[in-house]
């Protein structure tokens, strides 16, 4: 096990001066996307069926064995340059024993290594599973588009097949809510993220005042782009976006962190009207916006398949196996030779961008070339 790539006495604190999941943040320094980040999927049940969930065509009753961590902690082991990882499911503390044999070993290991953490969890479960990931964890991330227990039961099981309880759902919703503060007065980071679609951007304002009043040191801000599971959802218009994004800036604490990611507004469209967006997010103190790190510097790894993956939903078919070759080949194989990767792979170093994710370019920008155009200063 390599514990050399990073003294974890010079790591730098997380900030919005610092985001280490950023991929600007490598390709300024090599250059050139390289692998920083992996992201692996540990379990694939869930205990919520969240309408916008990207990963609900993969959730499941009863799960398979996975590899061995011997082996993922090996192929973690051999990635050069690797700065974060990720974990995510489904629920990844589902289960107890997976928090205990899964989960909490790769954290071990990240710290260990002088690298960053990360665990997308909905936090409705008992908090000493919670509380086993104090020590290890960076940022615990959840997801969060609720003004109300009304709202968590409505869309965080609008796909279950099957009524669920309302009181179920409430308990639920205060769980998440309690277990948030207790985490966050803990010291633990815990950054939540809202979707941007039609049920929340009117709301954007109300959620984060309850996002603050939990502790939580970082409000991230991401539209819904509608894809597999959640690909009957509407289509949220630009325009709405945009004044969803101005309300919540208008509203918001200025003191806590505010990170918006996968944007659709780009500094090379030549509209007014995302050029003063664009123009008033990088003003704004405590605000980033950070680009899409899946298939620039992170991957995903199916911890059942050994499949890795571009996103952590498989729009996109696997591209290699960590059971047949090293993360660092498997990833350059698709920075250097995939068309769909060729197609998106541009950047602009100016306005920090590194143009737009495949979901955004076929969402909204489908026979728009990216690296023909120029951006304009903002």
């Amino acid at each position: 096990m390599k514990i050399d790539n990073h003294n974890t006495d010079e790591l730098r604190d997380i900030s919005p001066s610092y985001d280490p999941w950023d991929p600007i943040v490598s390709l300024r320094e090599f250059g050139r996307h390289v692998l920083t980040s992996v992201e692996m999927t540990v379990t694939n049940l869930c205990n919520m069926r969240c309408e916008h969930c990207a990963v609900g065509d993969s959730l499941v009753l009863k799960e398979p064995e996975q590899i061995p961590l011997s082996l993922m902690l090996k192929s973690l082991d051999q990635v050069e340059n690797l700065r974060t990882i990720s974990i995510t499911g489904g629920e990844p503390t589902f289960r107890r024993q997976t928090v205990d044999e899964v989960i909490v070993p790769l954290l071990q290991y990240a710290k260990s290594r002088g690298i960053r953490s990360q665990i997308n969890s909905n936090l409705t479960l008992d908090y000493e599973r919670y509380e086993k990931l104090l020590p290890y964890l960076d940022v615990m991330h959840i997801s969060f588009n609720y003004t109300s227990e009304r709202d968590f039961h409505e869309v965080g099981f609008a796909r279950s097949g099957h009524p669920v309880n309302a009181e179920t759902a409430y308990r639920m919703y205060n769980k998440m809510m309690e277990n948030a503060r207790r985490l966050s007065e803990a010291g633990m980071f815990i950054s939540a993220e809202s979707m941007i679609n039609y049920r929340t951007h009117e709301k954007l304002p109300e959620i984060h005042r309850l996002i603050v009043e939990m502790g939580c040191r970082r409000h991230e801000v991401h539209p819904m782009y509608a894809a597999d599971f959640a690909e009957g959802l509407p289509v949220l218009p630009l325009a709405d976006m945009r004044r969803a994004i101005h309300s919540l800036l208008d509203d918001r604490d200025p003191d806590l962190w505010m990170l918006f990611g996968t944007l659709p507004f780009f500094a090379c469209n030549g509209n007014g009207e995302d050029a003063e967006l664009l123009r008033r997010l990088r003003k704004e103190p405590n605000v980033t916006v950070r680009n899409d790190p899946d298939g620039r510097n992170r991957v995903n790894v199916n911890m059942f398949t050994g499949d890795v993956y571009v996103t952590d939903f498989a729009a996109i078919p696997a591209f290699g196996n960590v059971k047949e070759a090293k993360l660092d080949d498997i990833f350059a194989k698709w920075r250097d030779d995939h068309p769909l990767n060729r197609k998106v792979n541009c950047h602009c170093d100016a306005v920090g961008c590194c143009g737009p994710n495949l979901l955004v370019a076929d969402m909204y920008y489908k026979d728009i070339d990216f690296k023909s155009r120029t951006a304009i200063t903002l």
